[in-house]
């Protein structure tokens, strides 16, 4: 007796450990059924204003599963749910039995028990436990007997809802951790400083426009990642993106990647190819350095942009597609059309929404911000830990011109990584040409403050008293930060104040690069 009650409690405490709900409530009916020795079932969850069967045992129960039941309906779940009550009802005499689930059963239920399932007061289903003996012989109906049996109702109600909730918060973890995989496999685009927040306000209201654009900057600047950021904030986000350097490839080769080719069309040719734009029909084409794009494709790319066909090498007939192009470049195709290396009528197709994107040396504010990104996302991708970059080292960085631009600075993380021993980056670790930049490089032409103060001294102090008390901290303030290229760490170290303080006062005296000088 005594190894029987203790298996009994071991089922119990198995049940409870239980975190699947599908496995859950299948254990929780199929114990209920055992205790009260019948062999028909169901579990029913509220949906709003329906009901739905989301477990059932016994005869006929795959017709039961996934039933709903609507609110307004007669049904013995339904009255339970709403009056949070247990019931015994005789579904032969009884008006809140729903006779339709079991219309085409082969056994009927004669008797059926009901438990709500509830938690902190609220029901949120039912469970109903089914005789079906021609006399409802086999439910155990005394009260000394579904007191307890209630109360293990009530237990696995409890761990019912914990499990269900947990199921919810592990799906919504999966797909959080789904979403941010994305996000980290995506190429970020990253800055703070006013020159990029004006070509990225110019790249969103771009998106929203099926217009071709035109990206226009050096080398490293970003244009790829425009590209698909343009993409991918676009109505054709569902539809292939496909990429295509137009530099250094041969006329004839870049014709066969762009538009195909058929059978016979070239010696090699031994079969039908489909080109970049067919592939993309309905999708994007980013054709980078346009600029090097040779006059004879120039003229076939420009069939695409005025007539929506393509005509594949070889072939006699012309296909018609839909694309959007996005082109980039980092030459001057202004200066390009004066010298007739590049056709007017392509460059003003092309160029319906154009944005410039500033070199790194034009938004030196992004540059820490753009090193510790790397940092973390290189660190994330190798599996290793992340590397600090000292103040000092930040310094130099930006005061370097960055010729590359970005590029080059995500390269130099990568080799940073690699060769720095300790965990902090120090300038000692920065390749010679970098670390001989230093701030005063940036402001050697720019410093406001007179060559000859001998000479200028008195007209200096004739302005200076000819000016107001706000117009004079105005001047300095932008003084300063035309000084040291409108990084605020280092004004504000020079000016003896805070770094926030400082900034506080350049919001109040509204200054920001662009803004004329006051006097």
């Amino acid at each position: 007796m005594d190894n029987e009650k203790d298996k009994s409690c071991q089922g119990n405490y198995d049940l409870f450990r239980e975190l699947d709900p599908a496995a859950l409530q299948k254990k929780f009916l199929n114990a209920l059924l055992k205790i009260q020795n019948v062999r028909r079932g169901s579990i029913w969850m509220k949906r709003g204003r329906t009901y739905v069967c989301v477990e059932a045992a016994g005869i006929d129960s795959e017709n039961i599963v996934g039933v709903t039941l609507d609110a307004g309906s007669p049904s013995i779940v339904g009255w339970v749910i709403e009056n949070g009550k247990m019931t015994i009802a005789k579904p032969g005499s009884d008006r809140r039995h729903n006779r339709e689930v079991e219309s085409h059963f082969a056994i009927k239920s004669s008797q059926i028990l009901c438990f709500p399932l509830l938690i902190d007061g609220q029901v949120f289903g039912a469970v109903q436990v089914i005789d079906t003996h021609p006399d409802g012989i086999y439910l155990n109906l005394d009260s000394s007997h579904l007191s307890p049996l209630q109360a293990l109702v009530e237990v696995c109600s409890i761990s019912l809802w914990n499990a269900m909730r947990y199921s919810r918060e592990k799906k919504k973890n999966r797909r959080l951790s789904s979403t941010l995989s994305r996000i980290e496999k995506e190429n970020t685009i990253i800055g703070q400083s006013k020159a990029f927040h004006t070509s990225m306000k110019l790249v969103k209201s771009y998106a929203d426009t099926d217009f071709n654009v035109l990206i226009t900057g050096e080398s490293g600047t970003g244009k790829e990642l425009v590209a698909e950021r343009l993409h991918r904030d676009s109505a054709r986000v569902n539809s292939p993106f496909l990429a295509q350097n137009c530099s250094a490839i041969p006329e004839t080769l870049l014709e066969s990647e762009l538009f195909g080719y058929k059978k016979g069309a070239f010696t090699g040719a031994t079969r039908d190819r489909s080109g970049l734009f067919e592939a993309a029909d309905g999708g994007t084409v980013f054709l980078d350095e346009i600029g090097d794009m040779p006059m004879g494709t120039q003229a076939a790319l420009l069939r695409v942009l005025q007539k929506n066909e393509i005509k594949p090498l070889g072939d006699s007939r012309v296909q018609y597609i839909n694309v959007r192009i996005i082109a980039a470049t980092n030459k001057d195709l202004v200066g390009m059309i004066r010298e007739n290396q590049f056709r007017q009528d392509l460059y003003y197709r092309l160029s319906i929404l154009p944005v410039h994107l500033p070199p790194l040396r034009d938004r030196r504010e992004d540059i820490p911000l753009l090193a510790r990104h790397f940092l973390y996302t290189e660190s994330k991708k190798a599996k290793i830990p992340e590397k600090k970059i000292a103040p000092e080292t930040i310094h130099h960085l930006v005061a370097y011109t960055w010729p590359g631009n970005i590029r080059e600075l995500e390269n130099l993380i990568r080799y940073l990584m690699v060769t720095t021993q300790d965990e902090i980056i120090k300038p000692g670790d920065l390749p010679e040409h970098i670390r001989e930049a230093s701030p005063d490089e940036i402001t050697k032409h720019t410093d406001p403050m007179p060559s000859d103060p001998q000479t200028n001294g008195a007209q200096c102090l004739r302005d200076i008293s000819a000016m107001t008390w706000p117009d004079l901290e105005k001047a300095y303030v932008r003084a300063l930060m035309e000084k040291f290229n409108w990084n605020i760490t280092w004004a504000a170290k020079a000016s003896g104040i805070n770094r926030s303080t400082f900034a506080s006062r350049m919001r109040k005296l509204d200054i920001h690069r662009g803004t004329g000088p006051s006097l």
